[in-house]
This record gives C-alpha cells, structure tokens and sequence, in this order.
C-alpha cells in the first residue's frame, strides 16, 4: 500500500489538500460535532451551516485584507459558470444604468426611450476581454455565445505576438481597450493565472487604474490566497476552488457591494428580452445569492467547510502576515524549480517567456517536446512518487502545478528528480 506520506502530486486540479485538514474532513463526514450525523447531512440552513459560512467568509477577509465594502459569495457554478455570470450581471447593470440615463433626456416617452436604448446598446455595449491563455479564451467565446461576438472586444490576444501561441503578455500599449471616452466597456476581464499555458500576470495592469477606470472582473482560480490581492483594484474577483481553496463544487466570488442593489440597480428580464441580451439563471444572479447569503439554493456546506479549514490554517500559521507568509513560500517553491529548469536549456524548456511565468503551474518541456522522452520522464518521476507532472491534454508537455498544498518538501524532491534526470539525460 503506498502511503500518502509517500508521495508529492502535482496535479492542476483538482489539487492537493493539507492532510490535516482531510484527517479532520474524514471525521466531520461521520460525526460532525458530536451530532451523529456527518457534515454533508446536516441542513444547509442550520445554525450550524450559517457558521461555517460565517467563519469561512472571516477567514476569507482576513487573508487577503478585504474591505467592508465587499461581499463574499458562494455558489456552484465552478469558474466556467462564472465565465455566464460576470456577463449577466454586470450587462444587466450597464443597460440599466443606460436606460437611466436616457430616461432623463427623454422624460416619459417609453417608445422612444427603447429605440434610443436599442441604439446604444447595439452601437456602444462593449466587454473587454484580455486574452492570455485558453481560460480567457473561453471566457472570451462564452461572452460572444450569450451577447454576440460584436459586443466582445478582445483588446489582446497574446497568441498574435507569439507564433500563434499563448506564452507571452504583448505589451499594454498593444492593448486595443475600449475608449473611455465613449463610456468605456461594460467590464474588463482577464484571467490572473492560466492554468493550461503556465502564465501569470506579475502585477496589476496599469492601464486599468484610475479614477474613472472601468470595472475590473478577474478569475483568480488558480492562484487564489497564493499571493497578496489589491482587492479595491477589482469590481469581481472570483475563483473555482479546487487549486488553492478546496475540493471541487463551489465558486468564490468577491465583489463590491456598489454592484448590488440597491446602489446598482438591474435591467429587468422582460427590458433584458425586448433587447434580445440573455437573461440569466436566477441561481447565477449576484443580488440573489447575496440577499440569501448564498443560501438561495442548497449549498454544499461540506465544501464551503473545507475551504474554510484551508484558510484558517493559513491564518493561524501566518498571523499578521497574512497571505504575505503563503506568498513567501510561493515564491520560493517556484524560484527553486524555475532555476533548476534553466539550468539545462539543452534538457529543458520553459514554455512561457521569463517575464510572465506562473508560481502556479510551471509548464515546460522535455527534450524539445520528444514524446518518447516525456512519457519516460512521467514514469521515472512517477517511480520517485512525484505524481500529476502530465501537461494539458490541449498543448501536452510537463505541467508541476505549485499549489499552496505542495510542500516546500515536495518542491525540493521535484527539484532533485530534475536534477538526476538531466545529469543522466
């Protein structure tokens, strides 16, 4: 039997969870506080539920330092249904805000108040998407799937500057943003950390800041509580949490409470159908979750409890710290590893440019990408209980994902196989 002990996995998700927090997992799900039934049966509107919620948002807050101004949600739609979600409700929001606003040009003329808003939606409706890797790329045809592709300006795609592959983020005085002098777009999207092409974005753009900067909507699925956040940057931050966070099931969303009623207020669904734009499941819709916080639907409580272990173990160990000490280690796991790559260029190849590599997954290849080569260098790392090092069914190679979980133990294990194996390539 192989311990569990004896084994470092590398896998980009669903990822590895402290052991001591499954140990304890494992005793919730028969006895959960000495009520004789497990975690997973107790009712999601209990007082015990609402706890968890509240302790986990607390953990939450006090990792990455989140304002008062911000709600935390829960909901099920992993990272993808968030792709839906941000289109939704923040669509919702501008034509809303729209309406208002020619609805006091044109006083009570309904009639004319719908063609002007049809016009302006038609004409001015734009979503910005940053695309630097395959998740962004599917937010960005997810976006074109619900409001059309004509509404979707993709204001980079990192694929033109790099022989049609991603690898690379162009310059921000590349990007083709919409202009905030026409009233901007509706938001801007980019994925933080791409999980597939091992790009990460080293800091904030700048070309987003400012007083009259526009929403800001970010996936941090991958390297969510992995490094400090300026969460007021953001409109939407939102994550799956199966890398970093938990185990599969729910997505975390923060965002301001500005986008919620009631000082934003939401295109109704039949406005929303008159202007042919979708209108969105109620189970996606943010002011929904946030009035039954989180709790409009049965929630998988026993997610939501893992989570909040993980991060409340980071609290407790790191203090005042915060994140701050789980970046630290972050960062130095990724510089081992990254350092011991390039020191056999002729073995291996780090796939992204130096500039943009991600602490997260660290995508590289063997031998110049020789099939044969790599699947002997998964079946020897394999046999060192180094597991979960396969690249992306969509672009192959070798993929270490350097999640929090991964010990700094396992960082150096991975770093001496690397070692061996280029010393006897």
């Amino acid at each position: 039997m192989v311990n569990r002990s004896d084994v470092h996995y590398f896998g980009a998700g669903p990822a590895p969870l402290p052991t001591h927090v499954l140990e304890e997992a494992a005793k919730v799900l028969l006895n959960f506080k000495d009520k004789g039934i497990g975690i997973c049966e107790i009712s999601h509107r209990s007082p015990e539920a609402n706890a968890i919620l509240a302790d986990t948002k607390q953990a939450l807050a006090t990792l990455l330092d989140i304002p008062d101004d911000y709600d935390i949600l829960f909901l099920q739609s992993g990272g993808s249904g968030e792709f839906s979600a941000v289109v939704y409700n923040l669509v919702s929001i501008w034509v809303e805000k729209k309406r208002a606003q020619i609805a006091q040009e044109v006083g009570d003329d309904n009639d004319e108040v719908l063609k002007r808003l049809r016009k302006a939606v038609d004409e001015e409706l734009k979503l910005d998407y940053l695309v630097t890797g395959s998740w962004s790329l599917k937010a960005s045809q997810e976006a074109a799937r619900l409001v059309g592709a004509k509404h979707v300006n993709v204001a980079v795609d990192a694929r033109k500057s790099n022989d049609g592959r991603f690898g690379t983020i162009p310059d921000e005085s590349t990007w083709t943003l919409t202009s905030r002098e026409k009233g901007g777009p509706a938001f801007v999207y980019f994925c933080d950390n791409e999980t597939v092409d091992g790009v990460e974005f080293p800091q904030f753009p700048k070309s987003l800041v400012g007083e009259d900067a526009p929403w800001v909507c970010a996936d941090m699925s991958s390297n969510f509580i992995s490094r400090k956040v300026d969460v007021r940057k953001y409109a939407v931050i939102f994550g799956g949490a199966q890398k970093n966070i938990g185990n599969t099931g729910i997505a975390i969303v923060i965002l301001r409470k500005s986008l919620l009623p009631p000082v934003a207020q939401y295109a109704s669904p039949d406005l929303l159908r008159q202007l042919n734009l979708p209108v969105g499941p109620i189970v996606l819709d943010y002011p929904t979750i946030a009035k039954n916080n989180s709790l409009y639907n049965t929630l998988p409580i026993f997610d939501v409890w893992v989570a909040g272990q993980v991060m409340a173990s980071l609290v407790d160990s790191y203090g005042a710290k915060r994140i701050g000490g789980q970046e630290e280690i972050s960062n130095d796991k990724a510089r081992l590893i990254y350092d011991t790559l390039d020191k056999y260029p002729d073995v291996y190849r780090v796939v992204p440019d130096k500039s943009v590599r991600s602490r997260m997954n660290i995508c590289f290849r063997v031998h110049g990408g020789d099939a044969d080569k790599e699947k002997q260098f998964l079946a020897d790392a394999e046999r060192r209980g180094l597991t979960g090092l396969k690249g992306h069914r969509s672009v192959g190679g070798i993929r270490a994902s350097n999640y929090n979980a991964v010990s700094l133990d396992g960082a150096s294990k991975l770093v001496t196989f690397l070692n061996d194996y280029a010393r006897g390539a």
